[in-house]
């Protein structure tokens, strides 16, 4: 039962980054000599710094920094499962333990005041220590809590994306079933089950990121349907290459930039055009493409607005991070819409962004 004021922390949604990934020590170490280096400025006369000094207090600091976070590492897991208030004051438990150790073991050595008790420089040591690490907890909390509404307002938006059926595709495959009925009721039927496959999809909002292949398929059933209706107009070029099918997706990302291409480049042409879709991967990425023929200026009979790519590319950067990318562009009337997603399987239990 949960208690007013009381948030309990579990599994991912806890506030402190991994410590335990290269790059969160990487930043520690960075972080561990900046702040030696301030720390031995303020100790320094007026001209020089005790380079003796600060090489022994970034020791000091290098020690405490890896030390607790090793700590704070191995306890992830059971600092997970503790409220705020209580994971937060352990953290900080460690962290003063740990300073107090490493300040009895070597405050004589680099202690640089000599009429001080070695106790008053400990308590120092320790007040310091409390100060600096609530303010980067206070950081870490804010920057949780900023990315949590950054999901949130990810999740708001693939909700508008999948319930965002254009009225005139619905009416269209309606009335192209409606035509087959009567003189191919085969195909009628394989029509019907497509659509239905679409709205599945659109109102399925549980899974933040499917297979690639579960993708490809909703694309090709999507594009079955505009094939009835617009017949050889409509020509189409796969290329996938083979070994991507668990290929981590966001749901409705790749469908919308191919109905992109059939609704601004493919319809407006009299005489049609093809829709290449094309899939690889290179070194650590793995590349979308979706190309269609621009039509002429007389033959655009209303220009795209944005909102799609916008959406799409707020959804990967809340997933994945600056790994994952979209552009497009044009050349030679052939407009190329491109995205860049970092190679990761679906049930990878890593951060897809990589950044926690």
């Amino acid at each position: 039962m949960k208690r007013a004021g009381i948030i309990a922390l579990r599994g991912n949604d806890f506030y402190i980054p991994d410590l335990c990934r290269v790059r969160a020590v990487f930043m520690l170490v960075v972080t561990g000599e900046l702040l030696a280096l301030v720390l031995a400025v303020v100790q320094a006369d007026e001209r020089w710094i005790e380079w003796n000094y600060f090489g022994l207090l970034s020791l000091f600091v290098q020690w405490t920094l890896l030390t607790s976070a090793a700590a704070i590492c191995l306890l992830r897991g059971w600092l997970a499962r503790q409220t705020i208030a209580m994971a937060t004051g352990a953290v900080v438990i460690i962290v003063l333990l740990d300073v107090l150790a490493f300040s009895l073991f070597a405050d004589s050595v680099i202690n640089p005041t000599q009429g001080e008790r070695p106790w008053q420089a400990v308590a120092k040591n320790l007040l310091l220590s409390l100060l600096i690490t609530l303010m980067v907890l206070r950081y870490f909390y804010l920057q949780f809590q900023w990315q949590q509404q950054q999901e949130a307002e990810m999740q708001a938006r693939l909700t508008a994306l999948q319930a965002r059926i254009h009225p005139h595709f619905l009416f269209n495959s309606m009335n192209t079933i409606a035509s087959l009925i009567s003189v191919n009721p085969e195909r009628a039927e394989d029509a019907v089950l497509d659509l239905s496959e679409l709205f599945r999809a659109s109102l399925r909002d549980d899974d933040r990121l499917i297979p690639l292949s579960t993708e490809v398929d909703l694309c090709r059933r999507y594009l079955a349907i505009e094939q009835l209706r617009l017949g050889q107009r409509l020509a189409l070029e796969w290329q996938i290459e083979e070994g991507l099918e668990q290929q981590a997706i966001p749901p409705l990302t790749l469908q919308p930039l191919v109905e992109n291409a059939i609704y601004h480049g493919i319809q407006p042409r009299p005489d049609g055009g093809t829709v290449r879709i094309e899939v690889y991967r290179k070194n650590s990425f793995v590349y979308l493409l979706v190309q269609n023929p621009r039509p002429a200026q007389d033959q655009r009979t209303h220009e795209g607005n944005r909102m799609a790519l916008a959406n799409i590319q707020s959804r990967l950067q809340a997933l994945f991070g600056e790994p994952a990318v979209l552009k497009h562009s044009q050349q030679n009337d052939i407009y190329t819409v491109t995205m860049r997603l970092p190679w990761q399987k679906t049930g990878d239990r890593r951060n897809p962004a990589g950044r926690r």
